[in-house]
């Protein structure tokens, strides 16, 4: 294929397969149309379906009365063939976006593709080639794409954004926004806010300065970047060591979706860990902006406010997970389930803590007190010594995402109750190598999961539905009074929102570790979830690295 030139440097575009040539005109996804994102529910136009994070949708003819009927309208397929950039995986972890009866989503290695969304049909799809040695942390996933100013928006693993014709599939622009020969890769979903595109960055275990930036939406031109870790003389420098070159591999990597309140004009950004990761004799000091919520203004990338829910991490506790906005008696909050085993609600105007409480059962690393003092207790502080600790580095809760029902005002959480071992073992910084600073094995047993119904305002726990395994999927909550998510055994199931009985299942054939989503066509209701089992199992849930890989997504309707 045609090289594009971009910025003065050529840049491969990867490869295109039109399959049928193209897919239908869509009307025009822009900025005032995704803020308001919840009048047309039919469709699933964001990440998170709208820009606060919430995962929930007002459809409701899927119902805990009909569940039971739920059944696949279609299967498709994704496949994988040949060699892959870094570790093979098929952990299809995308939300898939549905724009009038048009799907687009993205798999691992680079694909995209475009979906008759009633009926699964293929009409385009790409593919992004990187290079086979890429340097990564966690497996080849990718977390989804954003659609707007008729385009798709792609970030990819050897550091590219590009962008697609919607309806063709064919390259518009594409930017290189990092250095993968560095160790830094993009496996975020964009978000698209006004006429910009938003891409954090990967590769905090290789020690790269972790960044968020802005593209123009049109051009691909950088219009600003934040970076996570201050350099000297910047606010939040004081808590790196004032010499040396620690801030410069500090890590703090955006590598999962923001949300953003339009009103505020804030893009609400988690943070990963510090670098390297369990050795913090190299890294005195809290180790700003690592394991924070940033509050960026998205005009300008200025950091507002912060709010750091572990200082000086050496757990491997990344804060990198949604940022839920909701509103209570006109108060606008924003709730956070940490990896640390503690869920936060701040003020989302200022960053004021209002509650933290833990909402895990086994917490052994440190204590947070209603007030927010942090005091660490179990850590890997000597050579060769190895240290147990509750919750391991997957944490309380990975990066798949709770949800919010302003129905029951409850937060569907799904929750990992799996310790680790980490014994430190110092390592001099080189590039491109992993930069951990210890030894780590996850328990192959004493583990389950569960799904926490969680009042926000008052910390309790209204029910819980257990699991064998930990809860490694995305949670959706709906206005038919349900609750989905699927299990690393391969079952997608609904739980009943008000009383968490499991009310309907499926397998599917292969563990989840994504994020489904809703919508509907012509009137009928769909659930699409896309399945697959890789990336960093061994992280998280060691006990089945042997588990079903598959690579299929459903999508599910009541029959017609």
């Amino acid at each position: 294929m045609t090289d594009y030139v971009d910025a003065g440097q050529a840049v491969p575009l990867g490869t295109l397969s039109n399959v049928k040539g193209s897919a239908p005109a869509t009307g025009n996804v822009d900025y005032e149309r995704v803020r308001n994102a919840r009048s047309e529910p039919q469709n699933w136009l964001t990440y998170y379906g709208t820009y606060d994070g919430q995962r929930y949708s007002s459809l409701d003819q899927i119902s805990k009365d009909n569940v039971k009927s739920l059944s696949p309208a279609w299967v498709f397929q994704a496949g994988s063939t040949g060699l892959h950039s870094g570790a093979s995986t098929y952990s299809f972890e995308a939300a898939p976006i549905v724009v009038e009866g048009i799907m687009y989503v993205s798999g691992p290695d680079g694909k995209v593709w475009a979906l008759d969304a009633e009926t699964g049909e293929e009409l385009w799809r790409y593919k992004h080639a990187s290079p086979f040695d890429v340097s990564l942390c966690c497996g080849n996933v990718n977390r989804g794409v954003a659609v707007g100013h008729g385009k798709v928006y792609l970030a990819t693993l050897n550091a590219h954004l590009v962008a697609l014709d919607a309806r063709t599939g064919e390259p518009v622009w594409d930017v290189t926004i990092g250095d993968v020969r560095a160790g830094e890769s993009r496996t975020v979903a964009p978000l698209l806010v006004k006429d910009m595109v938003l891409v954090g960055s990967s590769g905090g275990e290789f020690g790269t300065r972790g960044n968020l930036d802005a593209f123009d939406a049109h051009t691909g031109e950088r219009r600003w970047r934040c970076y996570t870790i201050p350099k000297p003389g910047e606010p939040g420098s004081e808590t790196w060591p004032a010499d040396g070159e620690a801030w410069q591999r500090g890590g703090g990597n955006c590598w999962v979706t923001p949300t953003y309140d339009p009103d505020l004009n804030l893009i609400y950004q988690g943070t990963g860990n510090p670098a390297p990761d369990f050795d913090g004799a190299v890294r005195p000091g809290d180790n700003l902006y690592t394991d924070c919520v940033i509050a960026v203004d998205a005009d300008t990338g200025e950091i507002r406010w912060h709010y750091q829910f572990t200082p000086h991490d050496l757990w491997d506790y990344d804060s990198t997970m949604e940022n839920l906005l909701f509103e209570h008696e006109g108060r606008k909050l924003l709730a956070h389930a940490d990896k640390n085993g503690y869920f936060f609600v701040l003020d989302a105007v200022n960053g004021e803590l209002v509650r933290v409480f833990p909402f895990v059962d086994r917490i052994t690393w440190g204590e947070i007190s209603p007030e927010g003092e942090v005091t660490a207790k179990v850590y890997p502080d000597a050579e060769g010594v190895p240290v147990h600790f509750w919750p391991g580095p997957a944490g309380g809760k990975e990066w798949t995402h709770m949800a919010y029902s302003p129905q029951t005002g409850l937060i569907y959480v799904p929750v990992q109750e799996v310790g680790a071992t980490a014994t430190r073992r110092r390592r001099e910084f080189k590039e491109s190598i992993p930069y951990w600073g210890a030894g780590v094995a996850v328990d192959l047993d004493d583990h389950y999961g569960y799904v926490a119904a969680i009042d926000p305002l008052t910390g309790e726990e209204k029910w819980r539905w257990r699991n064998e395994y930990p809860m490694c999927a995305s949670v959706l909550t709906t206005a038919g009074g349900l609750v989905f998510t699927g299990l690393p055994t391969g079952e997608f199931v609904a739980l009943d929102a008000v009383t968490g009985e499991k009310v309907w299942q499926f397998q599917c054939g292969s563990g989840h570790h994504s994020s489904p989503t809703t919508y509907s066509v012509d009137g009928r209701q769909y659930i699409a979830v896309p399945t697959g089992w890789g990336g960093w199992i061994e992280g998280f849930l060691p006990g089945l690295l042997g588990g079903s890989a598959g690579d299929a997504l459903f999508s599910f309707a009541l029959p017609e």
